[in-house]
C-alpha cells in the first residue's frame, strides 16, 4: 500500500523485509481456526435448540459466541483486503468475497474505502470513516452506534444506495462501475437467501447468521471505535492510532488488530507479525503509542460525552514533542 498516512524509515529495512514476509501456512491456521470456531458455536447453538432434555437456556452462550465470532470476521476481511493473510494472492481474494458476503460489506467497496482510510487517517474532510459519521460524536449518536443499531442500519442503507448507482467521490469511474455491480449481486444473493428461507419455511439464516451477528455487534464495535476515536488529528499514525491491551482470545479473534498503531504505520506487515512489529516500533520510536483497554476507553469516552460532544481536534494522548524521531539507519 502506497500513499498513506504513516511513518517511513522508522525501522531498519532489513528488519522490515523480515516482518513483511507472508505465509500461506500462518494464514490457513488463522482462517481455519476462526471459521472452525464459528462452526462449533453454530453446532452448539443447533444442538441446544433441537435436543430434547437440554435446557434452551444453554443456547444463550452459544448464540453470544457465534455472534461475536461472526462479527470479528470483519478483522479477517480487513486482512484479506491487505493481501497479507496469505502469500498466495488469490486465496485472499476468495476468502475476502466470502467474508464480505457474510458481513454485508462487499469486498471491492470495503477495500477501496479502507485504502482511503489509510491514505487520510483522522482527516475529517477525507477519511471515509470520519465522513460517514457526519461529524464528532455526541452521546446520542455514539451509544446507538456502539450497540450496533445505527451501524447495521447504515450498512444496509449503503447496500441499496450504492446499488442504485450512488458512490463516494474518491472512486474512479472504473471502480464505481465495479462496486455498483458488486452491490447489486450482493442484494440479489441476500434476496435469494430470504426467498429460500420463506419458501422452505426454514429460518436458519436468521438463527445462525443474521440474528447473532446483528445482536452481538457491540463486542466488535468496541474494537472499531477504540482504534482512533477521540485521538489527535495530527497526520502521524503513531499519534492518531491506538494500541489496545486485551486478552489473547480477543487478539486471536481480531487477527491481532489490537496492534493497530503498528498496522497503520506499516500496513504491509501480516497480522501474525504485528506483535513483533509493535515491539520494533516502540524500540525505535523510543516511546509507547497511545495505549488503552477496551473498557478503560469506553469509560473515559462516555464520561466525556456526558459532559460535551467529542471535539474536532481530539486529544494527544502522548507527548507531542515526541512526534518527530530520527530515521533509523
Amino acid at each position: 500500500m502506497e500513499d498513506f498516512v504513516g511513518r517511513k524509515n522508522l525501522i531498519p529495512r532489513d528488519r522490515m523485509r523480515e516482518l513483511t514476509k507472508r505465509s500461506d501456512l500462518r494464514g490457513w491456521i488463522q482462517t481455519i481456526s476462526h471459521f472452525g470456531a464459528i462452526l462449533l458455536a453454530g453446532f452448539g447453538l443447533y444442538y441446544t435448540l433441537n435436543t430434547e432434555g437440554v435446557s434452551q437456556w444453554w443456547a444463550v452462550p452459544f448464540f453470544i459466541a457465534l455472534g461475536v465470532l461472526l462479527n470479528f470476521l470483519f478483522a479477517a476481511q480487513h486482512e484479506f483486503n491487505h493481501y497479507t493473510a496469505f502469500k498466495t494472492r488469490w486465496l485472499n481474494d476468495v476468502f475476502n468475497r466470502i467474508t464480505g458476503f457474510i458481513q454485508l460489506y462487499p469486498r471491492d467497496y470495503e477495500r477501496w474505502y479502507h485504502f482511503e482510510h489509510h491514505r487520510h487517517t483522522q482527516d475529517w474532510d477525507n477519511d471515509p470513516e470520519l465522513i460517514s459519521r457526519g461529524g464528532p460524536y455526541t452521546l446520542g449518536s455514539y451509544l446507538p452506534y456502539l450497540l450496533g443499531l445505527t451501524y447495521w442500519t447504515g450498512r444496509i442503507q449503503r447496500l441499496f444506495i450504492v446499488a442504485s448507482g450512488k458512490t463516494a467521490h474518491y472512486f474512479t469511474d472504473k471502480q464505481k462501475q465495479k462496486v455498483v455491480a458488486e452491490h447489486r449481486w450482493h442484494l440479489a444473493g441476500y434476496a435469494l437467501v430470504a426467498a429460500a428461507s420463506v419458501y422452505l419455511e426454514n429460518w436458519a439464516a436468521v438463527i445462525y447468521w443474521i440474528g447473532p451477528m446483528f445482536t452481538m455487534k457491540v463486542f466488535q464495535n468496541v474494537q472499531n471505535v477504540t482504534e482512533h476515536t477521540g485521538l489527535t488529528h495530527l497526520q502521524d499514525t503513531v499519534h492518531n492510532t491506538r494500541t489496545i491491551k486485551t486478552w489473547w482470545i480477543f487478539r486471536w479473534m481480531a487477527w491481532n488488530m489490537q496492534y493497530h498503531t503498528a498496522h497503520h504505520t506499516f500496513p504491509a506487515v501480516p497480522f501474525y507479525n504485528l506483535p513483533a512489529l509493535h515491539a520494533e516500533l516502540v524500540k525505535h520510536a523510543g516511546y509507547e503509542p497511545p495505549t488503552t483497554g477496551y473498557l478503560a476507553f469506553q469509560y473515559r469516552f462516555i464520561r466525556q460525552l456526558i459532559k460535551a460532544p467529542e471535539t474536532r481536534d481530539g486529544v494527544a494522548e502522548i507527548d507531542s514533542a515526541t512526534a518527530q524521531v530520527e530515521p533509523a539507519e
